[in-house]
């Protein structure tokens, strides 16, 4: 069974019988409507993104065959964000990550996204430890003052982050070429 959590962002595919105590139970019926089973009430999309954002574990569950819904859910989620307001998706990006399916690279890709998504956030949480304490007007300040700085730090980082993956996709080739050479076989 999938449980989301923040800390895991690609929930397990097994599906045992029952959810575990410790997560809240959503079942979604056939008419699209969200139930959830700690509060006894139906909830909505938004309220589910709510959960998410409180760092709230929960599965989704289908009420009639139990399946696990959790991730479908999620995208859902994102989809209905990436339409309203500002989207963070490029097109050319999201075509990018289509081309990944089916791909040798596609298992990889999901790490490499999920490692990298996970850094970012672990530098918003020690930004936001260390600005504490910060008036509207401070913070609006240091921002103006660290942007610079923030985008040669991430701009360092991407390129950190892109040759550690070209260097794994070399990597690979190599290796696959070994394997084809045992086997007599030459690209």
């Amino acid at each position: 069974m999938s449980r989301f959590t923040p800390d895991t962002a690609a929930p397990p595919r097994a599906a045992p019988a029952a959810a575990p105590s410790k997560n809240r139970v959503i079942k979604k019926y056939p008419n699209r409507r969200l139930y959830d089973t700690s509060a006894s009430s139906y909830i909505t999309l938004a309220q589910v993104r709510q959960l998410v954002m409180e760092r709230d574990p929960f599965v989704v569950l289908d009420a009639k065959s139990g399946q696990d819904l959790t991730r479908s859910i999620l995208l859902q989620i994102i989809l209905e964000e990436e339409a309203a307001g500002v989207p963070m998706f490029t097109e050319p990006m999201l075509a990018e990550i289509i081309r990944f399916y089916g791909h040798a690279m596609q298992g990889f890709m999901g790490s490499y996204l999920e490692k990298n998504i996970q850094a970012l956030a672990e530098i918003q949480t020690k930004l936001a430890e260390q600005s504490q304490g910060l008036t509207p007007e401070m913070w609006t300040q240091f921002m103006s003052l660290q942007s610079p700085l923030m985008q040669g730090v991430m701009g360092s980082y991407l390129e950190q982050s892109k040759a550690a993956f070209l260097q794994m996709q070399e990597q690979m080739a190599r290796q696959a070429d070994q394997l084809l050479g045992a086997f007599g076989i030459r690209r």
